[in-house]
Formats: C-alpha cells, sequence, structure tokens
C-alpha cells in the first residue's frame, strides 16, 4: 500500500531561509516528492523539522486525506503502477499540463536521438503556438478543434514573429501566410506533438486519462495536396552547374552541393553533413540516411559510387561542414540563401537545393526509362509494398550504379548502354495433369 505524508527536507533550505513543504510519496518502497505552495522558516519548525503551525498543518492535512483518498479509488491498479506514476497521476489532479513545456522536453529527446529533422520542424509548430496565444504556457485543454480551426487562419494570414537572431538579439519579422502544403505538414506535425503528449500523461489501461479530448477527430487534416514538380531539364541543370559564383560564397557553396547531390544520387544535405572521409570505402560513399535510420531496420544504408567528376568537390567538403556549420540545420539556412543568389546569378528562379533530388529521380525515370523500384534503391527509399519479399532479396548496389551512371551520361548528352546487359532466354512452363504427369504447355521467353 502506498503512503502518503508531509516532509521537509534540510538539504533544501533557500537563500532566503526558507523551506519548501513537500508531500512524501512512497510506493513498493520508492520515494518521490511532490512540492506544495507552502513555504516554512525555521520558527515554523520544530528541532526535527516538523511542522509546528497549526494553520499551515491543517492545509496540508487536508491535502494529504486528498491523495489518500485519490490511491484508495485505484483499487487493484495501483499494485501496477511504480513511484512515478502514482506521483503523476496525483499531480494530474491538480495540474493542468502545460503543452509548451512538453514540446521542448519532447524537442529535446528528439534531438538528443539524432533526429534534428523532426526536431526543426516542431520548434516551428511549438513557436508558432506562443506567437498565436501570445503566453509562453498553454494548457494542453485549449488545444480543441475549434480553436485549430482559428489556429488554421492565424497561420494562411501574414504575422509578425518575435525571434532571436545569431548574435542573440530580438528581431521583428514579417511571416508571410503559408499555403496548403505547408498547411497540411505543420498540423501534421502539431498532430505528432499532441500524440506524443497523449502516449505520455495517459494510460488508459490504468484508468489514467489526463488528457481526455482528441481535437483531431474532429479537425481533419486532410490528405496532403500534390506538390509542384521539382525536376529540372538537363540544360538547366547545366546552366546551375555552370554559373559564375564568388569564391567562398553561399552561392558558390550551394552551386557546388547540388551539384554534388545529383551526382550521388541526390543525396540530402544532412547527410552530406554528417558524412566524413570515414564514410567512403573502396571508392563508394557508404552512409545510413540520417532522415530515415532511426525508423528502418537496416538502418537506412546505401552505398554510391564516386563518379570521377564528384571526387573533387567530395575532398573540398567532405568531413569540412561541421567546421562551417554547428548543425545541419545551419548548413540548410545557408543553401537556401545560397541557391536564391545562384538562382539570380543564373536568372533562375524558385529552384531549391531538393530539386537535384528530385532531378535525379524524374530523369532516371523519364529519360532513361529505369523502374520505379530501381529508382527508389537509388534514392534509398524504402519500398512498404515490398517489405515481406525485401527479406529474400540482398541488395545489390551495382543497380544503383547503372542509375547513377546512365542519369549522369544523360546530364552531358552521351549515349551509354546499360552496365548490365538482360539476355532474352526461353524457359518451360510445366503443369500437371490429373494423373500428376508433367505436361510442357509452351515455350514462354523472358
Amino acid at each position: 500500500m502506498a503512503t502518503v505524508c508531509v516532509k521537509i527536507l534540510p538539504h533544501h533550505l533557500k537563500a532566503d531561509g526558507t523551506y519548501n513543504v513537500k508531500i512524501r510519496i512512497t510506493q513498493k518502497k520508492v520515494k518521490r516528492y511532490i512540492d506544495t505552495e507552502h513555504f516554512v522558516t525555521q520558527k515554523q519548525l520544530t528541532k526535527k523539522l516538523t511542522l509546528k503551525d497549526p494553520f499551515i498543518e491543517q492545509q496540508l492535512n487536508i491535502l494529504v486525506i486528498k491523495y489518500r483518498q485519490e490511491i484508495s479509488k485505484l483499487d487493484e491498479k495501483l499494485d501496477f503502477m511504480d513511484a512515478d506514476q502514482l506521483r503523476d497521476h496525483l499531480i494530474g489532479k491538480d495540474e493542468a499540463i502545460d503543452f509548451i513545456k512538453f514540446c521542448d522536453e519532447h524537442i529535446k529527446r528528439l534531438k538528443k536521438e539524432g533526429r534534428d529533422g523532426s526536431a526543426s520542424n516542431q520548434v516551428t509548430v511549438r513557436n508558432s503556438l506562443v506567437d498565436y496565444f501570445q503566453n509562453e504556457k498553454v494548457s494542453v485543454m485549449v488545444i480543441t478543434s475549434s480553436m485549430l480551426t482559428n489556429y488554421e487562419r492565424f497561420l494562411r494570414g501574414e504575422r509578425e514573429q518575435i525571434r532571436t537572431n545569431q548574435l542573440n538579439k530580438e528581431v521583428t519579422l514579417t511571416k508571410k501566410g503559408i499555403g496548403d502544403a505547408g498547411l497540411y505538414n505543420h498540423m501534421r506535425d502539431l498532430r505528432t506533438l499532441f500524440n506524443a503528449a497523449r502516449a505520455k500523461y495517459n494510460d488508459e489501461e490504468l484508468g489514467i486519462v489526463r488528457i481526455p479530448h482528441y481535437p483531431f477527430k474532429k479537425y481533419k487534416i486532410g490528405s496532403p495536396p500534390l506538390t509542384k514538380k521539382r525536376n529540372l531539364e538537363s540544360g538547366v541543370i547545366l546552366k546551375l552547374i555552370n554559373t559564375i559564383t564568388e569564391p567562398d560564397s553561399r552561392a558558390e557553396l550551394a552551386k557546388e552541393l547540388f551539384y554534388l547531390s545529383f551526382l550521388l544520387c541526390g543525396i540530402n544535405a544532412a547527410d552530406l553533413y554528417h558524412c566524413g572521409t570515414d564514410n567512403v570505402h573502396r571508392g563508394r560513399l557508404e552512409y545510413n540516411r540520417a532522415k530515415t535510420k532511426g525508423r528502418r531496420k537496416d538502418k537506412a544504408f546505401i552505398s554510391i559510387n564516386i563518379p570521377e567528376k564528384a571526387q573533387a568537390l567530395l575532398n573540398k567538403y567532405l568531413g569540412k561542414l561541421k567546421e562551417r556549420y554547428c548543425t545541419a540545420n545551419g548548413l540548410d539556412t545557408a543553401l537556401s540563401k545560397g541557391m536564391k543568389a545562384l538562382c539570380k546569378e543564373a536568372g533562375l528562379s524558385g529552384i531549391t537545393f531538393y530539386w537535384a533530388r528530385h532531378s535525379f529521380a524524374s530523369i532516371a525515370r523519364n529519360d532513361c526509362r529505369f523502374s520505379k523500384d530501381d529508382i527508389a534503391l537509388a534514392l534509398n527509399h524504402v519500398d512498404n509494398g515490398h517489405s515481406v519479399t525485401d527479406i529474400y532479396i540482398a541488395k545489390d548496389w551495382n543497380i544503383v550504379d547503372e542509375v547513377q551512371d546512365a542519369v549522369i551520361a544523360k546530364l552531358y548528352g552521351i549515349k551509354k548502354a546499360r552496365n548490365v546487359i538482360r539476355k532474352k532466354k526461353t524457359v518451360n512452363m510445366f503443369t500437371e495433369d490429373f494423373q500428376g504427369e508433367c505436361i510442357v504447355r509452351k515455350l514462354i521467353p523472358c
């Protein structure tokens, strides 16, 4: 049986000479403490640090009785709870969950797990909620379906944001309203955060439900809108990579990493950032894709041949991007600004770094006529539709090499045959008659 009592800890003496009175919960011989709103001085305590102030003692006795009643209501569920769960359950009866505080904790955990991309997206959601409510504290209970509808209107409209720049100074930015695709991604990330909060604070098996509502049941995010095609023709790619840029500028960085991404099967900027010289083996770049390595059984591993045209750029940037940028997000920001500058120099507009990956895939499919399965392998995508089949088939990196060679050849207008020629052959197809004899039906070329 869990026990509850009032406790004052001697080592918690504050600089002003007061102690915070705590409620001690003991469950399965493990002690946990709950802070109260009461602070006492030495004059209000005995030599053994027990209360002698009758008014505060009366208030705390009421709280202790309340907690004991809540514990009694748990009945047999108490046997399945540890001290932390019991403490959180009792606190949940009195305190509202601060959703912004939860967001901060969740984002910190994502960063610790190396999921910087997801963390960055959810930082955006967290900050926009603070902008919307104009408060750093937001109860999870105010996030309702009607609030989400109003929040959507807020996101679509132009608004001002106060942010801290790299010099740790507050700056006011004007933010344009987001479109359908941006809204879908934003609300999807908010739903992810809300689901994570429910997973943390609710335990339906034990009857602990601190977040009883689910606003996304009524407010529907819908399906993601069709995105604008981001593929470039070979001539436009050549125009970009042949544009003269100022040495050591962001435009040069964007141009060279864009080209490097295209040559290396659309490698992401985050992977270029994290890869070092130890990722090069026998003329191949081998790495685990940062975006999905934590969600795939194969750790999102890929092996890509390093073409001759990419070698000099790899020597220039591999393992050195971390010296220039503290995080992969910092590199993304530099690339975003660099691509705008590059496009301006090239007389183009609207092209981002990610277009290198889309262009590689589009040329491989539409111009080189590779199958979607071969392109998915080159892009290091997981094929959920063939997940069972993939258990039986070892990955053949020669297929990736074929796709890569053909796309680079197409970029430069070189007619190049596939590395592997699949010869036609014939196989006998057999079937059984009623007596179990094998009868040759026909020869089928394959």
